[in-house]
């Protein structure tokens, strides 16, 4: 039997996989006496070329542009091409790349989740690659672990790049294909935006989730109700991520501007994979997670409230936590372990309200009943902001910053919050505020206030430690390991609300809505 042979040159061997944009077969050079991987980049749809053939033709040099821009990275994390065949209008390019033998990260993953280091360090080499890209004007657009190679010393090759010639082209939309892999696509792209890199960056994101996690967060049955779930369904705290955690909810925003860029996502990483108190041990794979429970994740937020993504303009509000995110991760990640410490020792304390301004409290240790909650005293440790005293002494010090007590959001966890707050002099722009050992610190400029603002003096504080506590019993996670607040309008409604989230090692997680009273309206427990 003849095997067929590319270009008088290249002998195809073996069928090393293939999708809507073409086949890719282990080949024998037999000039150089090596083997290659030879790919033929092709539209989904075979007829385009009696359909259309100008555009057919535009596509074929589209293919080839961007196939000879790639050639020229030498990148150690993108797949070298080697060679291009041009068969001219008789057919499409074939691209001769490296072969690269130790499979796909798909294949990996099958036999359990990476370590956050590995994880972190896959992120990295991948990072590198797309920014290589970006750079030469190229997006990936199909991010995901079958199209991310590994070498047999485990180091990661980003390869396929062929969908960024192919998605543009206007005859495909006509057809119906879809193209790219909707479990990895950002939400932009599923509403039919082109994207930008902050698009590919979202992808990358939700590889490293499931890299780490060993699931993703939003797989569902069918196709159609994957990209419902892209669109409008929050991403959940991830578990097993350790300090990578508020890396990954960072990426996973769904404001792409909200995203951190990519050269502040590399120091990200490095923060995430730097040895010392913030480092968390690498959890066990499979159910051997279950039976040595690891060390409390970082408490992070949500993904935005905003359930569905109309339009490309950027939302300010579903931004300014995932950006507060990003640079708070970047801090010393020693406050986040001693926060999650106290949580395991919260105090209970009762308060009398003076006068009329439920602000005005008399807060005094209670004596407790339960061996495991005792009384507030006095010690070294970092104060508990999730009490009323600790809110309290923090809510004086954020006026007196910020120059009265209305905020456009705030997110409080046990040692540390993040602050958003209009100008002095101009209240219709906002600034960033952080809040730790306390004291206040302005780390950046916001953007535009586009939602009411809150006031702090009008939530009733002495009503917090009860919200934690029935957050902590009735939301259907057994052992809470993480907890922290939102202050902010209501998504719906505009009027103040309060958010209590807790989360376990095992990725179970809650929340309830409280209004400024204290009252629960809404309650969202585990399911």
């Amino acid at each position: 039997m003849h095997k067929r042979v590319i270009d008088g040159r290249f002998e195809l061997m073996e069928r090393l996989g293939g999708g809507g944009m073409g086949l890719v077969w282990r080949a024998w050079d037999v000039a150089l006496h090596r083997e290659v991987a030879l790919k033929e980049v092709r539209p989904p749809d075979p007829s385009m070329d009696e359909q259309d053939p100008t555009r057919a033709r535009e596509l074929r040099a589209r293919v080839l542009r961007e196939a000879r821009a790639l050639a020229r990275l030498n990148h150690p994390h993108v797949a070298t091409i080697h060679h291009i065949v041009d068969p001219g209008e008789q057919g499409y390019p074939w691209l001769v790349m490296e072969l690269v033998t130790g499979g796909s990260l798909q294949d990996r993953l099958q036999r359990g989740p990476m370590t956050p280091a590995e994880t972190v360090r896959l992120g990295r080499e991948i990072l590198s690659a797309l920014r290589a890209a970006h750079a030469v004007g190229i997006q990936h657009r199909d991010v995901k672990p079958a199209n991310v190679l590994l070498r047999e010393d485990g180091r990661s090759v980003l390869t396929d790049f062929g969908i960024a010639a192919v998605r543009e082209s206007t005859s495909l939309t006509a057809t119906g294909s879809f193209i790219g892999s909707p479990e990895y696509m950002a939400p932009e792209r599923v509403n039919g935006h082109e994207g930008d890199p902050a698009s590919d960056l979202w992808s990358l994101g939700m590889l490293l989730y499931v890299a780490v996690e060993g699931r993703h967060p939003l797989r569902r049955s069918t196709t159609l109700a994957t990209l419902a779930a892209v669109l409008n369904q929050d991403v959940p705290p991830p578990g097993r991520a350790g300090p990578l955690g508020p890396v990954l909810l960072a990426l996973l925003r769904r404001n792409p501007a909200a995203r951190p860029d990519a050269v502040t996502l590399d120091r990200m990483l490095a923060s995430a994979g730097e040895p010392g108190p913030g480092t968390f041990p690498p959890a066990p794979p499979g159910p051997a997670a279950h039976s040595a429970p690891q060390p409390p994740p970082w408490g992070v937020a949500p993904i935005s409230q905003a359930k569905t993504v109309r339009s490309h303009r950027p939302s300010r509000s579903a931004g300014r936590v995932g950006i507060a995110l990003s640079l708070a991760a970047l801090s010393l990640a020693a406050l986040v372990v001693a926060g999650a410490l106290v949580w395991r020792f919260l105090p209970t304390t009762t308060a009398t309200v003076t006068g009329d301004n439920p602000t005005a409290l008399n807060v005094t240790p209670a004596a407790s009943s339960d061996p495991e909650t005792p009384a507030e005293t006095e010690s070294n440790e970092p104060e508990n902001l999730l009490t009323t005293a600790g809110m309290k002494a923090m809510i004086v010090k954020v006026k007196a910053e910020i120059g009265g007590s209305k905020i456009v959001s705030m997110t409080v966890y046990p040692t540390y919050a993040l602050i958003e707050a209009p100008l002095a002099k101009d209240k219709e722009l906002y600034d960033r505020y952080d809040y730790r050992n306390g004291a206040i610190t302005r780390f950046g400029t916001g953007g535009t206030v586009d939602e009411p603002l809150v006031d702090l003096d009008k939530y009733h504080w002495n009503a917090l430690p009860g919200l934690v506590k029935k957050a902590n019993k009735d939301l259907g996670v057994p052992e809470p390991t993480s907890q922290y607040v939102i202050v902010d309008p209501d998504s719906t409604s505009g009027t103040p609300v309060l958010r209590v989230y807790v989360s376990d090692d095992y990725r179970r997680s809650g929340y309830l809505v409280a209004n400024l009273q204290g009252k629960v309206v809404r309650s969202y427990p585990h399911s």
